[in-house]
């Protein structure tokens, strides 16, 4: 084996891989808004470069009835009307826990988003998040 083939992440860590899988059934079960969950790891794959995650999410995203033009533009969320307040609260959110920036101040993004959901959905929402942020580094070690 050459030293620059992927690691098989899947083989070698196969109770890992396990384990992420049950979280996400977790997550799942706290019945987050589904069109919001599809904008948030497709957003957050989108960041991290994720070329097989954004793939899978964009096709999830579609059969669910998302609809093309919105994933077009997802990636300039902030400066189109075509997301709603609380899905643009959803993305600040998972823009400022996917790309870490030690001066950013969480608490206004934290208040953006208790105008929209109670505190049981953004713990739900910041899961998710951390959850895809995991998943699409592990996708890219292997790229």
């Amino acid at each position: 084996m050459s030293d620059t083939q992927p690691i098989r992440l899947d083989l070698l860590l196969p109770d890992v891989i396990k384990a992420v899988m049950a979280l996400h059934r977790e997550i799942e079960a706290l019945g987050f808004d589904r069109t919001i969950k599809h904008l948030v790891v497709t957003r957050a794959s989108q960041i991290n470069g994720c070329a097989n995650c954004l793939k899978m999410h964009l096709r999830e995203a579609r059969e669910h009835g998302e609809t093309q033009d919105r994933l077009d533009r997802l990636i300039v969320w902030e400066h189109v009307s075509d997301f709603t307040e609380p899905e643009k609260a959803a993305l600040a959110w998972t823009e400022a826990l996917t790309v870490l920036d030690r001066k950013t101040d969480y608490g206004p993004l934290r208040a953006r988003l208790r105008r929209h959901f109670s505190d049981q959905q953004i713990a739900a929402l910041t899961a998710g998040i951390g959850l895809i942020n995991l998943a699409n580094r592990m996708q890219v070690s292997m790229h």
